[in-house]
């Protein structure tokens, strides 16, 4: 009897492996239509809008004062799209990835196969994060050299100082807020409420901070998460308020993790 159990390989006769957690959640990530119908929409809308921009600043480029010619960063420019509309569109995926099996009592299943939480809980985030690194990636990639076609003689190069490091930043800060909206998915298991609060920290928080008075504004804008886009896309100049731009990611990296351990510790301790 023993040598017949010890020729059982360990994912029959035990429990699943990580590896086995992770290609689970994969499976069932790209198998869900909204996983499909976000990414596209990630990707046609970060390039479409940011090859709009770069088209309408060439036009335009005439009419531009000298000091915005001085100062003008095209490789800031080509990523708008990718840094701005982004992290929205991803913070869509991130909570449906996690509040769409509350939503549908699907986590319960998920829990019966993989009593492990921790390790579904990492799993989750590790398959959802390396999915949206990718397509950022590539979209960011994508909005560039589109980007710089498009801006003709006022284009930057790859070789230009501070241009791969916007290029991979932004898209590695676009990850970053998707998994910040998964582990708040995790924290409040509800779909609206997690947009909800992930647009307030991402978009509303820095326009209310915009209102303060300037010496508030310059003391709390270097805090702010979407800080860390603003100043991993930028080449040419900076604000003197902010943190370096991989100061501001790291910054960014905190916020995600504190999140995620709250989550992860949630997750581990409460009802399904």
């Amino acid at each position: 009897m023993a040598a017949v159990t010890a020729s059982i390989p360990s994912a029959v006769r035990g429990r699943a492996g990580f590896g086995g957690i992770v290609r689970s959640e994969f499976t069932k990530l790209k198998s869900v239509r909204s996983t499909w119908w976000t990414l596209l929409v990630l990707m046609v809308l970060s390039i479409g809008f940011s090859a709009l921009i770069c088209a309408v600043t060439n036009a335009n480029w005439k009419n531009l004062s000298g000091s915005s010619k001085l100062t003008f960063d095209a490789t800031s420019t080509s990523l708008g799209g990718i840094g701005f509309l982004g992290p929205l569109v991803i913070a869509v995926l991130g909570s449906l990835v996690i509040t769409s099996e509350y939503s549908t009592g699907m986590i319960r299943t998920s829990l019966t196969v993989m009593p492990r939480r921790s390790q579904l809980f990492a799993a989750k985030a590790a398959v959802f994060g390396t999915a949206t690194l990718v397509l950022a990636v590539i979209a960011s990639f994508v909005s560039f050299f589109l980007g710089q076609a498009l801006l003709g003689s006022h284009s930057a190069s790859l070789s230009h100082q501070g241009t791969m490091r916007a290029i991979v930043g932004t898209a590695i800060y676009v990850t970053l807020c998707g998994l910040l909206a998964y582990g708040i998915g995790v924290i409040l298991r509800h779909t609206a409420g997690t947009i909800t609060l992930v647009v307030g920290l991402l978009f509303v928080l820095p326009i209310i901070v915009q209102l303060f008075p300037s010496s508030w504004h310059d003391a709390i804008v270097r805090w702010l998460p979407t800080s860390a886009g603003d100043a991993i896309s930028t080449t040419v100049g900076g604000n003197a308020h902010m943190f370096s731009p991989w100061d501001e990611m790291i910054l960014l990296v905190v916020y995600v993790a504190v999140i995620l351990i709250a989550g992860a510790t949630l997750f581990r301790t409460r009802d399904a």
